[in-house]
């Protein structure tokens, strides 16, 4: 752990920063020299008087969500931060991982429930090194001096009143620019002249905010802003420049292939290439961190992989035989390999780590909390024990010629058996009741995961009734929506049965005839009066309108039967239609006026006189017989005169 690092760490109690009713109250934890100072709730507006006052070098979130909403709102907050004080972002910045493992590769546990014992853990891996930092300007920023009060409209010493104000502005100005000159800084100058000095005096300097030589200042008359130069998109800067140790499987030949693995496990970088050198190989390991394993596929380490472990004095991997190709598949079967070769190379570092899996598994019992865990694997890995690397770690302990304060002179021997045998006895007294407690545990958590198991049975039999209930609503829903559907046809059965019995109590009358009436002479009238009242053989049918007819509907009305249509007199309504007469005759369906016949419409059915029908359609038939013998005279007068001129042209030939 870093000396004299002033750490804030934070995690959310209760609201959000999204909500506009529940704004949120934070656990902040201050960590210095490695030892925690300080626990505190506060609000967001709390916390950054705190970072005012106090200027801490880190203030450590799990998620920078928790403090700003957006993008906008984060460059606010850090333009309000103290110079020098980093946000540092503890879980990644791009690729973010989750609080555990970066806790846990600390050897750090914590109860995730707990908003102090997280914020806790968030400050003492920021002080260990752990996160990136988040970069929101550039290396520009804007110091502004200016007036802290308005002049206003004022009275008789508006004047001397505004010359003080400008003066002053003018005056902060010039040992701003001092202060920047004795820096070294490069800068630019862009003034306001006003009555009496400045308003306002504006440098853009090339340093960021931390290097500026002024802080920024609020006086009665001047102020002094420091504005960095927003970048387009935030920036991650690692906090540690440790670079990281990785697994690194290498399969040469043609097409060159590399594959890296941190340890633990997780694949880093994957990459073929047909025109990659060794040199190049190197040179990409390096950009990725610190190889610690060079591991190859087969049993014999080619040449040019052993070189570029010697590069990296890395500890070299093979398999006791060559890996089969089954394996290599089921190995990185998990991975986005594009080729044999990405699949060679990945199974290459995925055995190495696997071999070390083993010696990895009981480390962390071995290794105290706060200590980096990559460090000690890879002090294992190359051959020192536990207590070798958590010495190195530690440093040297500092020897003198004075005796340790811990020490006993030796006639005090007998006495400190004594006493370690007294506190060996009372530490197996304690032992022996920690585990009672535990078995009374056990049994209470037994006897409670007997009654969840109970509870959770009575819990799906509640659902599955719930489900069952559900599914018998939706049948009778639709079974009413069938009865509805099906009362709704009942109704229009029995209008139309009442419209039918209508006509047979006509019918049976024997001075009169019954007209079924329809609206249009059109195939979609039709359809309704078959629905509504039905047609069937010897029907008369009366048209209230001949316009927009058809032949297809004189045609199904002749071949339903039907024994005559009367029409409204053309005479009186000037819509004669001669072609509808003539199809009429085609079809042999009686075609009768109603001026002379006397029909009587009531809705959607009529009566007409029984004489009067007959004698229509008697004048019909007799019209009709006439029409059929002039066709069938055209027709003989047609067929005598094609055979006449047949002849004249034989006889002319002949002659």
């Amino acid at each position: 752990m870093r000396d004299h690092v002033k750490v804030f760490g934070i995690d959310i109690i209760k609201g959000s920063v999204r909500s506009r009713s529940r704004r949120p109250m934070y656990a902040l934890v201050t960590i210095e020299g490695g030892q925690v100072t300080g626990e505190y709730s506060v609000s967001a507006f709390r916390l950054m008087r705190l970072l005012v006052k106090e200027r801490p070098d880190i203030l450590a979130v799990d998620s920078i969500q928790e403090i700003a909403v957006d993008q906008h709102s984060l460059f606010q907050i850090l333009q309000a931060f103290p110079p020098g004080t980093k946000l540092v972002q503890v879980t990644g910045g791009e690729r973010k991982e989750t609080l555990g493992k970066v806790a846990a590769r600390y050897n750090l546990s914590f109860d995730r429930f707990d908003p102090f014992d997280e914020a806790r853990t968030i400050a003492r891996v920021a002080a260990l090194g752990a996160g990136v930092e988040v970069i929101a300007f550039e290396d520009t920023c804007e110091v502004v001096v200016s007036r802290h009060r308005s002049p206003g409209k004022g009275g008789w010493s508006q004047n001397r009143y505004v010359r003080r104000i400008h003066g002053a502005v003018q005056q902060k100005a010039r040992e701003v620019e001092m202060a920047i000159v004795a820096a070294g800084l490069r800068y630019q100058k862009k003034e306001t002249r006003a009555f009496g000095g400045f308003s306002r005096v504006a440098f853009k300097v090339v340093a960021p905010r931390d290097d500026i030589p002024v802080p920024t200042y609020r006086g009665a008359d001047t102020q002094v802003r420091i504005i960095g130069k927003r970048r387009e998109r935030l920036c991650y800067r690692p906090l540690s420049g440790r670079p990281k140790f990785l697994i690194i499987g290498i399969d040469p030949g043609t097409t060159t292939a590399i594959a890296a693995l941190d340890l633990e496990g997780n694949l880093v970088h994957l990459s073929s290439s047909r025109q990659m050198t060794m040199a190049q190989v190197t040179e990409v390991l390096f950009s990725l961190g610190k190889p610690l394993i060079i591991a190859s596929d087969v049993a014999e380490m080619p040449y040019s992989v052993e070189k570029v472990r010697r590069a990296f004095h890395a500890v070299g991997f093979s398999p006791r035989q060559d890996l089969p190709v089954e394996s290599k598949t089921g190995l990185a079967a998990a991975y986005p390999c594009t080729n044999d070769h990405e699949r060679d190379a990945l199974a290459a570092a995925l055995e190495a780590h696997r071999s070390l899996k083993n010696k990895f598994q009981n480390l962390p019992r071995r290794v105290p909390p706060g200590v980096d865990l990559d460090e000690v694997r890879a002090g294992v890995i190359r051959g020192l024990s536990v207590e070798q690397v958590l010495g190195e770690i530690a440093g040297p302990v500092p020897t003198s010629g004075k005796a340790e304060p811990g020490a006993l002179p030796p006639q005090a021997g007998d006495e400190r058996v004594r006493v370690l045998d007294g506190a060996v006895k009372r530490l197996r007294e304690y032992v022996r009741e920690l585990q009672e407690a535990a078995g009374e545990k056990d049994r209470e958590v037994q006897r409670l995961q007997a009654r969840i198991r109970r509870i959770r049975s009575a819990k799906e039999a509640e659902l599955m009734k719930d489900v069952d209930v559900v599914r018998r609503d939706a049948q009778i829903l639709s079974l009413k929506q069938s009865v509805h559907n099906l009362e709704r046809a009942n109704r229009t059965l029995r209008k139309r049965i009442e419209r039918m019995k209508a006509i047979d109590r006509v019918q049976m009358d024997t001075e009169a005839v019954p007209l079924k009436v329809l609206g249009t002479l059109t195939k979609e009238a039709l359809r309704t009066l078959i629905v509504e009242t039905g047609i069937k053989e010897g029907d008369l049918v009366y048209v209230h309108r001949t316009d927009g007819w058809g032949r297809s509907v004189i045609k199904d009305l002749a071949e339903a039967g039907v024994r005559g249509i009367i029409v409204r007199d053309a005479a009186r309504t000037g819509d004669a239609d001669p072609l509808l007469l003539e199809v009429c005759h085609e079809a042999g369906l009686p075609l009768l006026p109603d001026s002379d016949i006397g029909v009587l419409i009531r809705g959607k059915y009529g009566i007409a006189p029984l004489e009067r029908v007959q004698q229509a359609m008697a004048g019909w038939n007799e019209e009709h017989n006439r029409v059929e013998m002039d066709k069938k005279s055209a027709l003989l007068e047609t067929i005598f005169l094609e055979y006449r001129s047949e002849r004249g042209k034989e006889m002319r030939k002949g002659g």
